[in-house]
């Protein structure tokens, strides 16, 4: 059967966003109106509010709940009015099919949407990948990988990233400093050793998913500039939505919690700012707290 050339686009275009989101996954790990005892059509036991997430993962989740997806994963619970009961499991292969594919628990608080296999609620956050320099050093003002100022720097950045596709096309490379992608982040935390890098000079600035990135600047004994890159030309793209990611054909549960995203977004927000994650409105504009 022959295709067409938009066919192939959008292919092309599903691949690309598979590809990112499974970078994402790696790096992240991803007043409801109803009640509790309402009947819910989906066939899951919603007695209690089942989390999958990754047990060391931070800013993200952990066991003690420190993480901010614990934080809405709790404002979650309350709303519903249900007790909060996760399911752990490293974000690396086979999480999908060792907790939401197997029915160990119902929702993971942080997807980016379109990622496959689950099923995406409405975006909750957006956000981006952010540039992080000294905070008034001789790259203030940067916001583009494009920028001649970043010629010849030695440059962090995660590898097998997005980011690292546009460091290339911009010639930048050459002095770049890789990171590991895939570690066991009980033991190993890559985006700490990147902001301790630059705060000791080793590096002149560093790339980073802005989850992580303002969260570790925000902790850094160092003021950090956290710039979020939105001006970047042609693929791969570097902003995303972030949303909770359910089993597919849950629509009922779907609606409820695109319900609590609704009712709850200025909750939501608080959090992650609280955090220091870089939120984006539609229009790529930073988001700032409330007064």
């Amino acid at each position: 059967m022959k295709t067409s050339a938009s066919d192939e686009q959008a292919k092309g275009l599903r691949r690309a966003a598979g590809a990112c989101a499974l970078a994402l996954a790696a790096l992240c790990g991803v007043g409801i109106s109803t009640p509790a005892s309402a009947q819910v059509s989906d066939l899951v036991d919603r007695s209690t509010l089942r989390v999958c997430a990754d047990p060391a993962n931070m800013p993200f989740t952990d066991e003690a709940g420190e993480g901010f997806e614990n934080k809405v994963a709790e404002l979650l619970a309350e709303k519903l009015g249900l007790t909060l009961d996760y399911t752990w499991f490293p974000q690396a292969t086979g999480f999908y099919r060792m907790t939401l594919g197997s029915k160990r628990c119902d929702v993971v608080m942080g997807y980016v949407a379109g990622g496959d296999p689950v099923l995406n609620t409405n975006p909750y956050y957006r956000s981006a990948w952010v540039l992080i320099t000294p905070k008034g050093g001789d790259l203030a003002g940067v916001t583009t990988l494009e920028d001649p100022l970043l010629k010849g720097r030695r440059i962090g950045v995660v590898a097998g990233t997005p980011p690292g596709d546009l460091m290339a096309r911009n010639g930048l490379m050459g002095m770049a400093r890789p990171y590991s992608l895939m570690v066991d982040r009980r033991f190993e935390s890559p985006a700490e050793a990147m902001i301790a890098d630059i705060n000791d000079g080793e590096i002149d600035a560093g790339i980073l998913w802005g989850p992580i990135g303002g969260y570790f600047a925000k902790k850094s004994e160092k003021p950090l500039a956290v710039i979020p890159l939105v001006k970047e030309k042609g693929d791969p793209a570097l902003v995303y939505r972030i949303t909770f990611g359910i089993r597919p054909g849950e629509l009922n549960w779907k609606h409820q919690l695109n319900q609590f995203i609704t009712q709850e977004q200025a909750a939501i927000d608080k959090i992650l700012l609280d955090y220091g994650v870089p939120l984006l409105d539609a229009q790529n504009r930073p988001l700032q707290p409330a007064p």
